[in-house]
């Protein structure tokens, strides 16, 4: 038997090893499932809200957060490719007519890793309010005003940005094929 194998390095490095896949798993698992993610993501983001309202403090924490929400966003919001930069490269851009190409909006952060990193960043927020080297002294109102008005002006901007180059990063309203829908109709298709 080797002694490599059998040292406590080896098997913390094994455990974690086990522990990162079965984790890896959980969040593949819950990929097809967005509404109970982002209702999961509600609830922890309700308890940093109320722990944060009991303690009276961690504005600065809170602060943060809400920049790194702002940030994470706009990638969101962003197309994966930037049509500004392709513009100034006079290559190709998003359709702006009809009898342009279709090509679906691809988005700069997807939608499950802005799930999971909103979800992981009010997990941190919450473990940093039971320390209170975080807890810095602040006037609370000032720190939201600046924020309400830096999410104003960078929403403006996106939206102009939106306007601009024609692109909806959502996709409310646009048609869906199903399984249902399309066996049904290469059903009638073949009885024609």
């Amino acid at each position: 038997m080797n002694t490599e194998d059998t040292s406590p390095a080896a098997a913390i490095t094994r455990w974690k090893f086990e522990a990162s896949r079965r984790y890896q798993h959980i969040l593949d698992k819950s990929t097809p499932h967005v509404s109970q993610r982002w209702l999961g993501c509600l609830v922890v983001a309700l308890v940093y809200v109320l722990r944060v309202y009991i303690v009276q403090g961690f504005y600065v924490v809170s602060y943060g957060l809400g920049i790194y929400i702002l940030n994470l966003l706009i990638g969101f919001l962003s197309p994966q490719v930037d049509p500004e930069i392709l513009d100034a490269d006079n290559g190709p851009s998003l359709p702006t007519s009809g009898s342009d190409e279709f090509r679906p909006f691809v988005r700069r952060l997807p939608e499950f890793k802005f799930w999971y990193s909103i979800t992981k960043a009010f997990c941190i927020a919450f473990v940093m309010t039971f320390f209170s080297a975080f807890d810095v002294p602040v006037f609370w109102p000032i720190l939201l005003f600046y924020w309400v008005v830096l999410f104003t002006l960078t929403m403006r901007r996106q939206i102009a940005h939106m306007i601009k180059y024609k692109y909806v990063p959502f996709s409310f309203g646009k048609q869906r094929y199903d399984r249902k829908r399309a066996s049904a109709e290469s059903t009638s298709l073949s009885d024609n």
